[in-house]
C-alpha cells in the first residue's frame, strides 16, 4: 500500500476512536479537526485498508459498515440500550472455526461473531 497522507489521518482517527466508527464518524471527527477530507475519499481509503487487512470491516451492526482497526481475532458485542460496540476476546470460544468446519463441512473462508445484549454500563444504570 501505498503511503498516503489521507489515508493516516483515517487511520489515526480510526485508532484514537476505538469505538467502532462508521465512516460518517470518522468524517465528522476530522471535519472538527479541520481536515479537509471528502466523505468518499474517507470511504474508499477505509475500504482500501480493509481489502488489505489493515483494518476491520464490520458488517450488519446496522444499515452501514462499522470500522475497526483492531485487526486481531476477536468478536463483537452490541449493546441494545446505548449502540456502543465492544470486542469480546476469541478466547471465549476457542476453536470455532475448526468446529464449524467439522460440523458442517463448510468451507469457511472468514467469520464474525456478534453477541447482542445488554453492556454492564447500562446494566448497573438500569437503561
Amino acid at each position: 500500500m501505498h503511503y498516503s497522507k489521507q489515508r493516516e489521518l483515517i487511520y489515526k482517527a480510526l485508532e484514537d476512536n476505538a469505538i467502532h466508527p462508521s465512516a460518517e464518524y470518522i468524517y465528522d471527527v476530522l471535519k472538527k479537526a479541520e481536515t479537509r477530507i471528502s466523505l468518499t475519499t474517507i470511504y474508499r481509503n477505509l475500504n482500501t485498508m480493509a481489502l488489505q487487512g489493515r483494518i476491520k470491516k464490520i458488517q450488519g451492526l446496522e444499515d452501514k459498515a462499522h470500522f475497526d482497526h483492531n485487526t486481531h481475532e476477536h468478536f463483537h458485542f452490541i449493546c441494545k440500550k446505548c449502540g456502543r460496540v465492544y470486542d469480546v476476546p476469541s478466547e471465549i470460544a476457542p476453536d470455532i472455526l475448526m468446529k464449524a468446519k467439522y460440523e458442517t463441512g463448510f468451507q469457511i473462508d472468514s467469520y464474525d461473531v456478534v453477541f447482542h445484549g445488554v453492556c454492564l454500563e447500562c446494566k448497573i444504570e438500569g437503561r
